[in-house]
């Protein structure tokens, strides 16, 4: 898949009044955020960085994610670790509809595919 795309921008509109953009790693924002939200998903994964960022208190935004935007065709990679117990097919099915719904729900963009990639499987609690 393509590179990570911190500050790549695509235009949603152009409209006599003005433009409206929308960067990659919002996109990528969203698809995680969602990924976040399905039963089941204990974090996203990351990367070295990504993990020094968090103990400093600093956000990554994109992580575990990445984008990619051609067209106003999405493709997304996301890494995750799940929780123990649950079904992974399940999971992963769940997350693919969630994250393809939230970015196309709020940009308008349309997601070709949605690529998971279970990093881990963590203990509760």
């Amino acid at each position: 898949m393509g590179k990570e795309t911190e500050h790549s921008t695509h235009v949603l509109r152009n409209e006599k009044i003005g433009q409206v953009q929308i960067a990659d790693d919002v996109v990528a924002m969203i698809a995680g955020l969602a990924a976040l939200e399905v039963d089941g998903v204990a974090s996203m994964a990351g990367n070295v960085t990504d993990e020094l960022l968090s103990k400093v208190g600093m956000k990554a935004t994109g992580r575990g994610v990445k984008v990619e935007v051609i067209d106003r065709i999405v493709s997304v990679d996301i890494a995750v670790n799940l929780k123990y117990g649950y079904n992974i097919p399940a999971v992963s099915e769940k997350m693919q509809e969630k994250v393809k719904s939230a970015i196309e729900t709020m940009t308008g963009l349309n997601v070709a595919d949605v690529n998971v990639r279970i990093t881990g499987v963590v203990m509760n609690g």
